[in-house]
């Protein structure tokens, strides 16, 4: 039968506590389906979204069979990898080990691009429980001597479909080849394509499989409308509800790409108002730094990515704008769910052009409803807003006017310009957006997206 409450879920002591600490009561239905088959040592194929508490579904059970079973890593070695496309997504999976694992004895370390390797190395000479890392930089590591993954008891490997995305494939085969024959394998994808099928088959033995299906709602406590408005006017628009909004709460920016939202940053500064852009080009550190200032309230607009925001956990935000339409439909909610978090109220406005006028006609089919369309600006599209009305499509939309389609907004190529880019963030799964206060949540897991370049972080 399928557990309704973590604490019919048979972890040990010292899990249960942290997870009565994080107030967590009620697993995502991806948890209560897969703990129980992962304490039990089988395989998993998992087929599900961002923000359908992945994380703990797979963290969980690991923690509790290290609990169950100490015993010190081997030197360059680790008792558990955990493979995921971007730095972001692995800074948040090893926060999610930390919190679930608090009262557990374990060691852990990172592994990516964009930092130096030194402290890496150092951090494995003595061997690590738990190993996160993106693809990459473990390949430098596997290559120079310093990662040994032979003695390796439990493998995940998440977001598959976006590690194929970026172009990961042949390094996550190389990664699998120095594996153990005799591990737990946990293999995580939003889709299963022939290509990610055939993946799957090779890694797994005699899975169990669960499928969530995907999320289509938008967060009820956004309040969502649709400016339509040429692409030259979208700046002065912008700054109008800059304008309104300041010393009201956060706001985030999403541009569909690490150019533009540099571009787009210098140009708010300029216009009187106080930002900073996040995005795969800019460093480890860089990102952090402008995070916390985000986070503490001291930076009170955020320009970005959508790769770069997955991982921007915030309850302050008051605003979303689409400054340009993200080219996958469900990048839209994911974008929406930065405000109206954690029992807050929020507001997402979203700018489209005629170019962009296919990327709305997917996102309302998507989450089933009409958006509000505000009129109430000086660069109001009214022809735009009579076709849409009508159900007719602009003549000047097409999918590469508005950008490639894929990529959550921008392109598949916000890869930090680099192999190791982008994050995740979940939506009303537990420890990151939570379903107001002090009521019940249920555990997290974040996502990213991006595209591999030649050159390896």
């Amino acid at each position: 039968m399928t557990p309704t409450t973590f604490g019919e879920i048979a972890l040990a002591a010292p899990i249960q506590r942290a997870l009565q600490e994080q107030n967590y009561v009620l697993p995502s239905p991806i948890q209560a389906q897969s703990i129980p088959t992962l304490l039990k040592g089988q395989d998993l194929l998992g087929i599900a979204q961002t923000g359908t508490g992945k994380t703990a579904a797979f963290s969980l059970p690991i923690l509790n069979a290290l609990h169950e079973n100490p015993r010190r890593p081997k030197s360059r070695s680790a008792r558990v990898l955990v493979l995921t496309p971007t730095r972001e997504l692995a800074t948040q999976i090893s926060a999610s080990f930390e919190t679930y694992g608090r009262h557990v004895h374990f060691s852990k370390t990172l592994i990516f691009g964009g930092v130096g390797k030194n402290p890496q190395i150092r951090a494995m000479r003595q061997g690590v429980d738990v190993l996160v890392a993106c693809p990459g930089r473990l390949l430098d590591h596997m290559g120079e001597g310093d990662v040994d993954l032979s003695s390796v008891e439990f493998f995940v490997l998440d977001e598959v479909d976006r590690m194929l995305d970026m172009g990961f494939l042949r390094d996550v085969k190389r990664i699998i080849a120095a594996l153990p024959r005799k591990r737990q394998s946990l293999f995580f994808s939003a889709t299963l394509s022939p290509a990610i099928d055939d993946l799957a088959r090779s890694i797994l033995h005699n899975p169990a499989s669960v499928t969530i299906a995907p999320e289509k709602t938008t967060a009820e406590k956004v309040a969502q409308r649709v400016c339509f408005v040429d692409r030259e006017n979208k700046k002065e628009l912008l700054a109008q509800h800059l304008e309104e909004e300041r010393d009201k709460g956060l706001t985030i920016i999403f541009s569909k790409t690490k150019h533009g939202s540099d571009k787009l940053c210098r140009w708010i500064n300029s216009a009187g108002f106080t930002a900073e852009a996040i995005h795969g080009n800019r460093s480890q550190p860089q990102r952090e730094r402008t995070l916390e200032k985000f986070k503490k309230g001291a930076l009170p607009i955020l320009v970005a990515t959508d790769v770069a925001a997955r991982g921007v956990d915030v309850k302050d935000v008051t605003l979303v704008v689409n400054f340009d339409l993200p080219n996958e439909a469900e990048a839209y909610v994911h974008r929406i769910g930065r405000t109206g978090r954690a029992g807050a109220t929020g507001s997402a406005v979203s700018y489209c052009s005629p170019e962009e006028h296919e990327f709305l006609i997917d996102i309302e089919k998507l989450i089933q409803q009409e958006i509000p369309v505000d009129s109430s600006h000086d660069h109001h599209d009214e022809e735009l807003a009579s076709l849409h009305a009508r159900g007719l499509k602009s003549k000047l939309s097409t999918r590469d006017n508005g950008g490639n389609k894929g990529g959550g907004g921008g392109g598949r190529r916000d890869g930090g310009g680099r192999r190791d880019g982008g994050g995740g963030g979940g939506r009303n799964q537990g420890g990151n957006s939570g379903g107001g206060g002090g009521q019940r949540r249920t555990a997290e897991a974040p996502a990213g997206v991006s595209q591999r370049r030649r050159r390896r972080r």
